[in-house]
């Protein structure tokens, strides 16, 4: 019903900086948030930045002042702008959204992973 579409990630040096973008699609009524999660091999998906639909924003403390989470220009699509990488910023990361569909359900759930590998 929601397909969540990933682009940007790879691999940058120490300092450096890499753009996430997700567009979701489907079945959507509205989008009450969307986000990124980051996951080690083996470890739960760890929260890294989320809007809201009033604009609002959630960071984890690791990337405060450096990740910057926003809504993109086309519809139904958010940014996350990632600064001064470090290398234990490199995992797996997920969007994530939370929708109402139109049929006034809700749907909440991960697109694909895309890796983010930052060399120290």
């Amino acid at each position: 019903q929601v397909q969540l579409v990933n682009s940007g990630g790879g691999l940058v040096q120490a300092g450096g900086s890499l753009t996430l973008a997700c567009t979701a699609s489907g079945k959507i009524a509205s989008i009450k948030s969307m986000g990124w999660c980051r996951q080690a091999p083996g470890k739960q998906c760890e929260l890294v930045a989320v809007i809201t639909t009033d604009g609002s924003t959630t960071y984890t403390d690791s990337v405060k002042g450096r990740f910057t989470i926003s809504r993109g220009n086309a519809k139904n699509t958010v940014n996350l702008q990632m600064n001064s990488l470090r290398a234990e910023d490199t995992d797996a990361y997920y969007c994530e959204a939370d929708v109402e569909l139109i049929d006034g359900s809700t749907w909440w759930g991960w697109g694909q992973g895309t890796q983010v590998t930052v060399s120290s």
